[in-house]
């Protein structure tokens, strides 16, 4: 089991790659890993060099999720515990979720419980054939509470009344099916694909990309009044006279490259 549960590096085009380093255990995480993770994810989120994050794994488990030695623990813990300790599991996911940056999850393999939310958190998975899903809290009495507002997200309301009754295995072309998954490949097509997605996104503008994914955040399952429409209408309003906005226009009107395009 490597010292480094989780690794963290920024490649030359500004995108953040975190990995899960715990091979020997299918990845499973504990508060160390959740912590590592927050960090992580806090890092990358205030980075305005980092354009994109993808989230991996080693090995042949994306992540089993709940770590057996941290489940033990919680077994013996107060309700005060375990209020503290989910209420930083679910601020990990929130900070994932809410990432200003897109976000790829990379599946090569199974993944269970909250390997399941950190799937969801994220904008995008591309997920090998052997990937496997598994929402198997209740097999122990438990439920999928911190990672259901986005596993609900990613699913709907039907399936996952299904699947997180069930504790049913999903495989990887359901997944897609369903829409947790946006793309399955073979596995050694993985980076290929990961990497041509990143090769369009990088040629967006960075805030652009980062205030379109709020508008979905914002906006997801809003009713259309009065007061959205008006609030649409200040946002592109403030993004057209942004820097950004106006060097993108000007680059489109003179037929030439944006200067985030290196």
């Amino acid at each position: 089991m490597s010292d480094r549960p989780v690794s963290y590096e920024v490649d030359g085009r500004g995108v953040a790659t975190v990995t899960l380093e715990r091979p020997d255990i299918h990845n499973a995480f504990d508060d160390s890993v959740v912590a590592a993770l927050s960090e992580t994810f806090e890092q990358a989120a205030n980075d305005s060099s980092v354009r994109a994050l993808v989230l991996a794994s080693t090995g042949k488990s994306f992540c089993a999720g709940g770590d057996l030695n941290w489940m033990r623990r919680m077994a013996s813990y107060g309700y005060e515990e375990n209020l503290r300790d989910s209420t930083l599991l679910a601020e990990m996911l929130r900070r994932l979720n809410s990432l200003p940056k897109l976000t790829i999850a990379r599946v090569q393999g199974p993944a269970f419980g909250g390997g399941v939310g950190l799937v969801a958190c994220c904008d995008m998975a591309i997920a090998a054939p052997e990937a496997a899903f598994c929402l198997s809290e209740v097999k122990v009495g438990m439920i999928p509470a911190t990672i259901s507002p986005y596993v609900i997200n990613a699913l709907g309301e039907r399936a996952s009344r299904r699947y997180f009754t069930t504790a049913e295995l999903i495989t990887a072309e359901k997944a897609y099916t369903l829409g947790l998954v946006s793309e399955v490949v073979d596995a050694e097509q993985l980076d290929d694909t990961i990497n041509g997605i990143l090769k369009g996104l990088l040629r967006n503008g960075p805030r652009g990309v980062g205030n379109a994914k709020r508008l979905v955040l914002d906006y997801a399952n809003q009713a259309i009044t009065p007061e959205l429409i008006a609030d649409s209408s200040k946002r592109i309003a403030e993004i057209r006279g942004s820097d950004e906005g106006q060097e993108g226009l000007t680059a489109f009107l003179e037929k030439r490259k944006p200067n985030w395009i290196q």
